[in-house]
């Protein structure tokens, strides 16, 4: 066997011969033995080699016909020994009413609504069975029932959804029929209610359904011929609104913001003004917004010099101080609506400074008394301009009005 490319020996003593050829024809015999010797040969078996069936006529896919005409379907296939022709309709039960001829055709006639479906042609002989199939249309009958019907349960509706079945030659429409189970005393004898589906859809949402009760749901085509079979019953429950308690509040809790002042803050005279440099919080939870600079002078209250410092800065210029002034400084940083406590505080003392900014770059750092009497002799000397000009304005008046009044006025005339 090891010279037969395809041949083997099962553990069972089986031969096997993966390609059939002319090799294998002849007679064959199994001798078994063991240790002590063997029994004899079995009786010789001949293998011959045989054609399975194959077509040379095959049906086409799809057939239409009228009803109650006559349709004949071909069906011829060869093999050695010669193949038997069967049909068959799928899905059907019992002996189907259609007939075979001598060339093995369908011969349906007449044809009827039952014969609408998918027909198989099945060619047998001892060496194999092959199967083609075809499907049959039958035209101008009512349409068939709807397939695969299912409902999904919603809050006090449901959704029905299908697939159409064949329309028998033309245009149909589809109708949602439900009805409950239990038996509500008004409707002892009650009727199944339809619900219309819009043109070409092939889904109906169902609503104002009874919350846990159970519904029994079925679709219904038709064309203008009449109406097909009702679809398989499908059996559902809408959901109702869920019962649940309310269950107890949770203790409130306590969001720590853990947000740590500036650090060493510290002050430089340059010959711009004041640099003051700090480092940032050591503890932030929440990410960092920026810094808020206080001052204060001789003093006083404090107040906000400037509030929209980036957070990524660590110093800033302060300009604009007042000479022989004592000014503290302090950092606030802030992250969304939380601030820090206060930094360090820093002094300044601008006393004996020899060169510091112009009081324009930073106006409201002034003293209010020194700023009121800046403003109250700006007032009093445009006031003093105003009248100037305005008594400069009458006495040219009245000089132009003598110049006139002489000159209109007659000369004196002295006679000898």
């Amino acid at each position: 066997l090891s010279q037969l490319p395809g041949w083997s020996v099962r553990p069972d003593g089986s031969i096997v011969i993966a390609t059939g050829n002319d090799d294998a024809l002849g007679l064959y015999r199994c001798t078994p033995y063991n240790s002590y010797g063997t029994a004899g040969e079995s009786r010789p078996t001949r293998v011959l080699l045989k054609d399975p069936p194959a077509f040379t006529v095959r049906p086409k896919e799809e057939y239409f016909q009228e009803v109650g005409r006559e349709l004949v379907i071909p069906c011829v296939a060869h093999g050695d020994p010669p193949p038997t022709i069967t049909w068959l309709k799928v899905g059907s039960v019992g002996k189907s009413s259609a007939q075979v001829d001598g060339n093995s055709s369908l011969v349906l006639h007449p044809l009827i609504k039952e014969q609408h479906g998918v027909w198989e042609c099945t060619a047998t002989n001892q060496v194999a069975s092959v199967t083609t199939a075809t499907s049959v249309h039958v035209l101008g009958t009512s349409p068939h029932a709807v397939t695969n019907v299912s409902v999904l349960p919603l809050l006090l509706a449901a959704n029905i959804s299908w697939e159409p079945g064949f329309d028998g030659g033309y245009f149909q429409r589809f109708s949602v029929w439900y009805t409950p189970l239990t038996r509500y005393p008004p409707r002892a004898h009650h009727d199944w209610v339809s619900l219309s589906v819009p043109a070409g859809a092939q889904h109906l949402l169902v609503e104002n359904l009874q919350p846990d009760t159970s519904y029994q749901f079925s679709v219904l085509a038709q064309n203008k011929l009449g109406s097909g079979p009702f679809s398989q019953i499908v059996t559902s429950v809408p959901r109702g609104f869920p019962v649940t308690t309310v269950p107890p509040e949770p203790p409130a809790m306590t969001v720590h913001v853990f947000l740590s002042p500036p650090r060493a803050l510290t002050a430089n005279e340059t010959m711009r003004g004041v640099l003051l440099r700090w480092e940032p919080p050591a503890r932030a939870s929440v990410a960092l917004s920026g810094y808020a600079l206080e001052l204060r002078q001789d003093k006083g209250g404090w107040e906000v010099l400037e509030r929209s410092i980036p957070g990524t800065d660590t110093q800033v210029l302060v300009p604009g101080l007042i000479k022989d002034a004592f000014y503290e400084f302090r950092l606030v940083a802030f992250a969304g609506s939380y601030i820090s406590d206060p930094s360090n505080t820093v002094n300044v003392s601008t006393a004996g400074m020899e060169v510091y900014p112009s009081r324009t770059q930073l106006p409201e750092l002034l003293p209010q008394p020194v700023l009121a009497g800046v403003i109250g002799g700006i007032c009093f000397l445009s006031v003093a301009v105003i009248f100037s000009t305005m008594a400069a304005c009458i006495m040219n008046r009245r000089r132009a009005a003598r110049v006139r009044k002489r000159r209109q006025d007659p000369p004196l005339v002295f006679s000898p």
